[in-house]
């Protein structure tokens, strides 16, 4: 795919400007809110949903009025209904509405919804034609070549939301795509960063959880202190600007200031900076391609008063050298990868396994799988379910309940 694709022309002077938050009720979906309604008047919002945080998801829509909810756990549907009875907002529950809430016309789309989950709500806001902020990686990782030929075939818009995506995009010359030699995708390394792989085995779920920089979701969180969430980017990225692998690079900057970057073959390289703020790179893609103005601290560099740089260690975070191993292998190692670690962070949060077996778990499963080649959605989500069922058999031994 390539960059240029990401750039399809969209009219940012329509306003009101319709926009749906899939997912609405986690860091993501909140902080989007937070944005929108600091200029509620320019922004008719169609649909919120949430999958299982239906007290949030209430509280927004008595607040918002979309158009539309949809709780994802039907089990909540009457809590929902009955909370908004009297209203005009539409209420409905389960996957198949979630589905229905990415196909209601909206001119943008926030893809927030964490995990594989979100594969077919964002796949069907892609083939609509929509422009979609994508914040769940997990989308490109289990299907990126399907999302992406679907990005150039509905003549969608896929704006990337991460951080680090968002980054190298706001300085990825696109003109001059063959004068690009790398991209360079910035890490803080997480909250163990320094610890040995001796202390890494005791470190519990809350203590993983405590990123030092980024106020982020469990999982989220998780991945970060394994330092699987760079590995997934890292597989986000080769979809997303079309980067072989050994042209992808991982430095752990611990400031978490500098974003990503891109390097040129005249020896420059162009950084985006700026404070750990998620509403920075979600105003990005809201306003895109204007920028709008967000409350968040501005940059101090002089205050700061360093910036520092490092090779990430992948024998401490071996969780980078399997995302990278699945990439090159291809196929639906990704897919594999990805659906191995939600099953393997689900049971370290539930104290079922420890730390470091998160990365024995994807290991175990990705060694236990057969590659294939998913030609549509339905063999993703065939390989998504083989895949957790293997990964669920490999905590349950390490948990000693097998």
């Amino acid at each position: 795919m390539a960059l240029s694709m990401l750039n399809n022309q969209v009219d940012p002077a329509s306003s009101p400007r319709r926009v749906s938050v899939l997912g609405s009720t986690g860091s993501v979906g909140c902080n989007t809110l937070d944005l929108i309604e600091r200029r509620r008047g320019d922004f008719d919002i169609v649909a919120l949903t949430a999958y299982r945080n239906v007290e949030k998801l209430i509280e927004q829509a008595v607040r918002l009025r979309p158009r539309a909810v949809v709780i994802g756990d039907e089990s909540k549907f009457e809590e929902l209904k009955a909370a908004l009875s009297g209203t005009d907002v539409d209420v409905s529950a389960g996957a198949q509405a979630l589905i229905e809430a990415a196909e209601r016309p909206s001119d943008w789309v926030m893809a927030a919804i964490v995990g594989a989950a979100g594969l077919g709500p964002t796949m069907t806001a892609v083939s609509r034609g929509a422009v979609v902020a994508l914040a769940n990686k997990e989308c490109l990782v289990c299907a990126g070549p399907l999302m992406m030929e679907a990005v150039k075939s509905s003549g969608a818009t896929l704006l990337p939301v991460d951080s680090e995506h968002n980054a190298i995009f706001q300085v990825f010359e696109t003109e001059r795509r063959d004068s690009i030699e790398r991209i360079i995708l910035t890490a803080s390394g997480g909250p163990f960063r320094t610890l040995d792989t001796a202390v890494m085995a005791h470190v519990t779920p809350a203590q993983a959880v405590a990123h030092p920089n980024w106020d982020m979701g469990a999982k989220i969180s998780i991945d970060s202190a394994t330092m699987m969430n760079k590995g997934l980017e890292l597989i986000e990225a080769h979809h997303l600007f079309a980067m072989p692998e050994d042209q992808i690079e991982i430095l752990i900057h611990p400031q978490s200031v500098v974003h990503s970057m891109v390097g040129y073959s005249d020896g420059s390289v162009l950084a985006q900076m700026g404070t750990p703020d998620m509403r920075t790179p979600i105003a990005y893609t809201l306003g895109w391609p204007e920028r709008v103005e967000t409350p968040v601290a501005r940059l101090d560099l002089a205050e700061i008063g360093q910036l520092t740089f490092e090779k990430p260690d992948e024998t401490r975070f071996p969780a980078l050298r399997l995302a990278r191993q699945a990439l090159v292998v291809g196929g639906s190692a990704p897919t594999v990868l990805n659906a191995a670690n939600e099953i393997a962070v689900a049971g370290f949060l539930k104290d079922q396994i420890g730390f470091l077996d998160i990365a024995r778990v994807v290991q175990q499963t990705l060694e236990s799988s057969e590659n294939a080649n998913p030609g549509n959605l339905e063999d993703v989500v065939a390989i998504d379910a083989e895949a957790r069922r293997v990964a669920s058999s490999s905590v349950l031994q390490l948990a000693g309940t097998a």
